[in-house]
C-alpha cells in the first residue's frame, strides 16, 4: 500500500463516444486504483464547447456504467467549475506569473507558434491569458511506466495559454486546478499526453499545488498508424457486450488472459481483474488495434 491515499481519475472530453483507446485508459486507471486500494473518480472535461458533441457526456457515462466502471464519488463537470479557474488565473496575474496576451496564431507563425514575447499586430477586445515561462524552465519527472522525461518548456512550448481569447479555459489550467481540488494523487492516462505533463508541473509549481505521480499508458493506434481517436478505426465500443471488450483490454494491458477465463459477468470479471492485476506486466509501447472492436 502507498504511504499516502491513492486517488486516480478518468477524465474524458465529450467529443464523441468512448472507443477502445479511451476505454484502455479508463480500465487501466481503474485497475491501478483498485490495486492500490484507492479511489477512482470520473471527471467530464467539457471546457471546450466548440469541440463538444451534444449528448456525448451522457453516452460516455452510460458506457462506463455498462462496463461496471463506476466512480467512487459524484461525477464532476469542468463546465461547472469556472470560478475555480478564474481564481487561479487571477492569483497568477496578481503575482505577475501570468499576463494578458493579444497575439494571434498568425502573429506567432514566425516563431513557430512559441510565445516568448508579445508580437501582436493589434490589440484584441478579449486578450488571452498566458503563463509567464521563465528562460531555463527545464522540467523533469519520472513516469511510473515510461521512465524519465525531460522538457525545456521555455524553448519547446513557450508562454502557454491559460485562458483563450474566445473565453474558453485552456486544458492545462483546468486539469491542474481540478486534480488539486479533487486531491488526485496519481494521474493515469494515455501516452499522447506525456508531452503536456511538464507544462502542468510548471503550473502546479506556480500555483503552489502538489504534483501527482504520473503513469502514461501505451497509445492504442488504428491500422493506419494514427492515434485511435483520429483514425478511421475509432469505432465506439459495444456497451451491450462489455465482456469481450474487457477481455481484449485486459490482454492489451499486458495481463494474462487466463486470469479472467472463469468470469461469466461483468461483476465477476472486474473482481477477478482487480485481484489478479499485475502492474509490472503493463506495456510501454503503442499498440495497433487491428480489425473491428471486440463484439
Amino acid at each position: 500500500m502507498p504511504s499516502i491515499p491513492y486517488c486516480g481519475r478518468f477524465a474524458p472530453s465529450p467529443t464523441g463516444p468512448l472507443h477502445l483507446g479511451s476505454m484502455l485508459a479508463a480500465f487501466g486507471s481503474w485497475l491501478l486504483a483498485r490495486h492500490a486500494g484507492g479511489q477512482w473518480l470520473v471527471r467530464i472535461e467539457d471546457v471546450d464547447p466548440p469541440r463538444e458533441v451534444p449528448g456525448a457526456a451522457d453516452t460516455q457515462l452510460a458506457t462506463l456504467a455498462a462496463f461496471g466502471l463506476n466512480p467512487d464519488a459524484p461525477v464532476q463537470y469542468q463546465s461547472r467549475r469556472h470560478a475555480l479557474y478564474r481564481a487561479a488565473a487571477d492569483a497568477l496575474l496578481a503575482q505577475d506569473k501570468a499576463f494578458l496576451c493579444h497575439c494571434s496564431r498568425a502573429d506567432l507563425a514566425s516563431q513557430h507558434g512559441v510565445h516568448r514575447h508579445c508580437v501582436a499586430n493589434q490589440k484584441r477586445p478579449t486578450p488571452a491569458i498566458r503563463l509567464r515561462v521563465a528562460d531555463g524552465s527545464h522540467i523533469t519527472f519520472d513516469d511510473a511506466l515510461q521512465g524519465h522525461f525531460a522538457q525545456d518548456v521555455d524553448r519547446a512550448v513557450g508562454d502557454f495559454v491559460l485562458l483563450r481569447a474566445d473565453g474558453c479555459w485552456a486544458y492545462q489550467l483546468a486539469v491542474v486546478v481540478d486534480d488539486a481540488d479533487q486531491h488526485i494523487t496519481h494521474v493515469v492516462r494515455g501516452a499522447d499526453l506525456i508531452d503536456s505533463t511538464p507544462r502542468q508541473i510548471l503550473l502546479q509549481q506556480a500555483l503552489g499545488l502538489p504534483t501527482p505521480q504520473y503513469l502514461h499508458l501505451p497509445l492504442l493506434l488504428g491500422e493506419d498508424g494514427h492515434k485511435l481517436s483520429k483514425s478511421l478505426s475509432a469505432l465506439p465500443v459495444n456497451a451491450n457486450a462489455p465482456l469481450p471488450v474487457l477481455r481484449w483490454l485486459w490482454a492489451a494491458l499486458g495481463q494474462a488472459p487466463a486470469t479472467l477465463d472463469a468470469a461469466t459477468s461483468v461483476a465477476e470479471l472486474l473482481q477477478q481483474a482487480a485481484a489478479g492485476f499485475e502492474p509490472a506486466r503493463l506495456r510501454k509501447q503503442s499498440l495497433i488495434a487491428t480489425g473491428s472492436p471486440p463484439a
